[in-house]
Formats: structure tokens, C-alpha cells, sequence
């Protein structure tokens, strides 16, 4: 039997390798169109950024290192132009010589990865992609010329990433981002603390703009201004690879993707399609999702040389776990955030908190934010995020392993997870998850998220700070009373409304007065993650921004 595979890298060389594992037999033929099958394409920013040093690093396997260990005829330089599924026949052009020739196969697998979004406006063939080994030598070669300034478009992983590698070339480095915020999977209050992070280390972020042209040393904004670039990177998204697949007459599914079943199996049962051109089934709703991550991509290879070797295969739906650096900070989320859901017409709840890494007395322990969002009538996990320095990643893969198992948040309490002062807390911050969760959903407590206050003050809400004095004086909600916590019962009669909104620094004081409130009588609700979550979210920002309008304006 002869296999061919269309695209190396991680789904294809996986399936590739695993494959030969489970047969000593079977003909294996990989096709790949660069000059690399196999290389560590998620590292090429940091080797722009000079954090990774040597090229060679990246490039993980070779042709010869390939066929040397798992005889697999590896074919560099062999672009596949035509699929031809009644005669079992792929059309190959050799990039180099320029020859052509068909080559039949039994079982094929497509792993023909994505294309670079670029938008079609005037110059943009100045910008540069970064989606291969060849692109980051293009661009590195730019770099080296040590360019004043570069305009990346597109604030997503990728772009931010690049970000930070710029910087620390010594570039001046502007993010130019549509949307009103960066990274499209966190919701609006954790994004925020990303773009602090940028503008902290000399990255300046435009959000809620596009570029409409490309100049020769600047870029033009959809407002007209004009931004120095001696360098533009365009960072937008990927978009699938099916160009082969459609015009072969495979199922080009409803997200843009190679449409395939839990198999991997196209419409076609003698080919496949893995990796980042073929579509997903989401684990939340089952609908057809397109998410573009190595390790995705690594396992529909096992799962496809599996299934071609007669092996058992499970079928595993994606919740979209993902994580990337910026600067000092670590970014990560898992299953769908709050946006999403409600414009699904999902209910959700979701609670925010903001622990350290680590025992507190221990040195060196760092902040973070967690968000949980999950359903409010059967405590389902749906989604989380967190933004934060060391251990937000341990956090999310156990939220993300969570999820998968079907542990529901309040569940979350009942883990037992490794303790130590260096390493956490006696209540991990995913226990206090649990907790908040449990608490949410017996009725405990009632929580007010960030966006709602202004609201339950047009009601007719009391907005109590149960913060001291000198946190409350250091930044504080507008029209809020501050009656410190351990004061709280010597001077509730100061209070002139039966109806309270309490908050504190993070929301753990003002759980503890809600409850001693609410035992006095008076309707309260908790403020969810306190003035820390309150003051990075759109509602904190549009004050200062009005603030700041007022202040030019007087």
C-alpha cells in the first residue's frame, strides 16, 4: 500500500512517523512545496527576535534524517497541482528541475496547513508574512538592517508575538488592531491587561483602526493618520489551504475548511485531511470550528495513521486550548469566552479572581487574573482565561483538562492539587475557582459583573468600597462611599439605601461584607473580581478617556 501525504510539518510528519511505527511495510510518500518538512514553526518570531539564535534549532527533522530512521521518501521542492480521486492519482511539479509527473496513491492525507490573511489594500506587497522558514529569513534579512521603525497589522498571537521580538531588536514597534481590542479569544477586561503589558515595554497598540495603504516609510490609517514604517509585517490570521481539496470535489466545509469526520476522513474515504486546513468539531456545541494549533494538528496525525492501520481511534471533539507570551506577561484561554457565548445565546455566569502563583509568603510569588465562565444552571465549564506572570499556564491546563474530563466548576473545590509554598497555595487558585463557583451557584452570593454597575446605580444601588482608606484614596469606582471592612458593623447606619453594590481590591472582602450585609437585612451584591477587574475593563477605560476629553477640553 502507498500513502501519500500533501504538507509536512506537525500533521503531516506525524502522521507520517506514526505511521511507520504501527507498519514496517507500507509505502510512505511526503510532498512538501517549501524547502523544510519538518520545522518548529510556533519559535520563528523568537528567531526574528534574536532569542532564538541559530536557525538549525528550529529545523527539527531533515529528508535524509527522515528516511535514514523511518525510510520515509521525503520530496522537498514538490508542489502538488492536482488531485485526481477516480484515478487515485496526485499531479506533482518539481519547483527546482520544473518537471512534472503523477504519482498514484492508495491512502491520501492532506496537510496543506494554511495561508497568511493578506488584505488587499494599496502597497501591501511590501508587507511581510510570517508563516514559513523562508518568510522569517526574508524578513530576518530586513532586520538585520536594523530598520527605525515597523508597523505589524494584526493583533492576534502571532502578531504580538512579533511585537515583543521587534522590541527587543530595539525597534520602534506599533500594533495597528480593527478590532476594539487584541487577542480575539480573551473577553474585553483581561485583553486590557495585554495592552498595558505592550504599551509598558515601549509597544504602542491602535486599536479600532485598520491600515488602508502602505507607503514607502509609513502607513495610512482608516482616520488618516500616518505611521513611520520602515518595516510593515501583516499578522491578520491564516486562512485555510483547500485549493487542492475543492477542486479535487472534496467537501470544503461552513468555516472554510476541509470538511472531515472524526476520522479525519474527507467525503472521499481513501483521503484525509489534518492540520490547520481542515475543519474541527467544537466540544461545547458541535458545530464546525477552525483552530490552527501544532498540537492539534500532531494528534489528527496519530489519529489518521491509526485509523489507516486499523487501529481503535477516539473521536475527540477541540475546545481550543491556547497560551503565548508577552513580554513579562503569560497569556492563555480555553473553550469559548463570554462574548461568544452570549451572542450563541448561551447563559452564562463567571467569576474573576486574582491570586498569586504562589504562597504569598513565599518570595517571588506574581499575580494573576482568572476568569471562569460557566453555566449557571448545571455548573458546566464553558471557557477561561488567564493574563499573568508565572503559573497561569498550569492553571489553564488544569481548567482546560477540566473541562474535557467533565468536572463542573464547582467541582473545581474538590481537586487536589500539589501544594507547596514555592509552587502554590494551600487554596490553588483553581480551588478558589471552585469555591466562588459553588458560591454563585447555591445563591450564596450574588455577583455584579464590571459592566453592570452603572446600571444598579441608575437603580437606586449604594456602591460601597470596604477597601482602607489609602487604597480607596489610590483609585476607586465613581460614586462610591468607602466604609472600611473592619468597620463595617460600628457604621452600617451610615449606609442610605437598603439596596448595595459592595466591592473591594479583588472581591474577597467585599464576599465577606455582602454576607455580614445581608445577614443585617440589606439586599447586597458583590462586585465579581473587585476594582482589579473594574479598573482594566472598557468601563474603567471610557471614564478615563472622558476624564482625559474633559481635561484638554478645560
Amino acid at each position: 500500500m502507498r500513502v501519500v501525504i500533501v504538507g509536512g510539518v506537525a500533521g503531516g510528519m506525524s502522521a507520517a512517523t506514526r505511521l511507520r511505527r504501527l507498519d514496517t511495510d507500507v509505502e510512505i510518500v511526503v510532498l512538501e512545496r517549501s524547502g523544510h518538512v519538518s520545522y518548529a514553526n510556533c519559535g520563528l518570531p523568537y528567531f526574528v527576535g534574536g532569542v532564538i539564535e541559530d536557525e538549525a534549532d528550529l529545523l527539527l527533522q531533515t529528508p535524509e534524517s527522515l528516511h535514514e530512521r523511518f525510510r520515509l521518501d521525503v520530496r522537498v521542492g514538490s508542489d502538488v497541482t492536482a488531485i485526481r480521486p477516480l484515478d487515485n492519482v496526485v499531479e506533482v511539479a518539481e519547483l527546482d528541475s520544473g518537471t512534472t509527473y503523477e504519482l498514484p496513491y492508495d491512502k491520501l492525507i492532506l496537510s496543506p496547513g494554511a495561508s497568511p490573511v493578506i488584505p488587499p489594500i494599496p502597497g501591501i506587497e511590501r508587507a511581510y508574512p510570517l508563516r514559513t522558514v523562508e518568510d522569517v529569513e526574508r524578513m530576518t534579512k530586513v532586520i538585520a538592517s536594523l530598520p527605525r521603525s515597523a508597523v505589524i497589522i494584526g493583533g492576534g498571537f502571532i502578531g504580538l508575538e512579533i511585537s515583543e521580538n521587534l522590541r527587543h531588536r530595539g525597534i520602534a514597534t506599533t500594533v495597528v488592531e480593527a478590532a476594539p481590542q487584541v487577542l480575539a479569544p480573551l473577553d474585553p477586561e483581561m485583553a486590557q491587561l495585554v495592552s498595558e503589558e505592550l504599551e509598558r515595554h515601549g509597544v504602542e497598540v491602535i486599536l479600532g483602526s485598520s491600515v488602508v495603504a502602505i507607503n514607502e516609510h509609513d502607513v495610512v490609517l482608516a482616520d488618516g493618520r500616518k505611521i513611520p514604517s520602515d518595516v510593515v509585517i501583516v499578522a491578520i490570521g491564516v486562512r485555510p489551504d483547500v485549493h487542492l481539496a475543492r477542486d479535487a470535489g472534496l467537501t470544503v466545509g461552513p468555516r472554510g475548511g476541509i470538511s472531515v469526520d472524526g476520522f479525519n476522513r474527507t467525503n472521499d474515504p481513501s483521503i484525509y485531511a489534518i492540520g490547520d486546513a481542515a475543519e474541527k468539531t467544537d466540544a461545547l456545541d458541535g458545530s464546525a470550528t477552525l483552530v490552527p494549533l501544532a498540537n492539534i494538528a500532531n494528534r489528527q496525525g496519530r489519529v489518521v495513521a491509526d485509523h489507516i492501520a486499523g487501529r481503535e481511534v477516539r473521536v475527540i471533539p477541540t475546545i481550543g486550548t491556547a497560551i503565548v507570551k508577552v513580554f513579562d506577561l503569560v497569556v492563555a484561554a480555553t473553550g469559548w469566552n463570554e462574548k461568544r457565548l452570549r451572542e450563541a445565546g448561551r447563559a452564562v455566569a463567571m467569576v474573576h479572581a486574582h491570586p498569586g502563583s504562589h504562597a504569598g509568603y513565599y518570595p517571588g510569588a506574581e499575580r494573576m487574573a482568572l476568569k471562569l465562565i460557566f453555566d449557571p444552571a448545571t455548573g458546566e465549564i464553558l471557557g477561561a482565561q488567564g493574563v499573568g506572570g508565572d503559573g497561569v499556564d498550569k492553571r489553564i491546563d488544569v481548567l482546560a483538562t477540566a473541562m474535557r474530563g467533565g468536572i463542573t466548576a464547582p467541582e473545581l473545590a474538590d481537586l487536589e492539587l500539589a501544594y507547596a509554598p514555592p509552587f502554590g497555595s494551600a487554596k490553588d487558585p483553581v480551588n478558589m475557582l471552585g469555591y466562588m463557583a459553588e458560591n454563585v451557584l447555591s445563591g450564596l452570593c450574588s455577583p455584579v459583573q464590571w459592566g453592570e454597575v452603572a446600571t444598579y446605580q441608575d437603580r437606586g444601588y449604594e456602591l460601597i468600597d470596604v477597601r482602607t482608606i489609602e487604597e480607596f484614596d489610590n483609585g476607586h469606582l465613581p460614586g462610591a462611599k468607602n466604609l472600611p471592612l473592619d468597620e463595617l458593623r460600628e457604621r452600617v447606619d451610615e449606609l442610605s439605601a437598603r439596596d448595595l453594590v459592595v466591592t473591594c481590591q479583588v472581591g474577597i472582602r467585599g464576599h465577606t461584607a455582602t454576607l455580614l450585609l445581608g445577614e443585617l437585612g440589606f439586599n447586597v451584591k458583590n462586585l465579581d473580581g473587585g476594582y482589579q477587574t473594574w479598573a482594566h475593563s472598557p468601563a474603567a477605560k471610557a471614564i478615563d478617556n472622558g476624564a482625559s476629553a474633559s481635561t484638554k477640553k478645560g
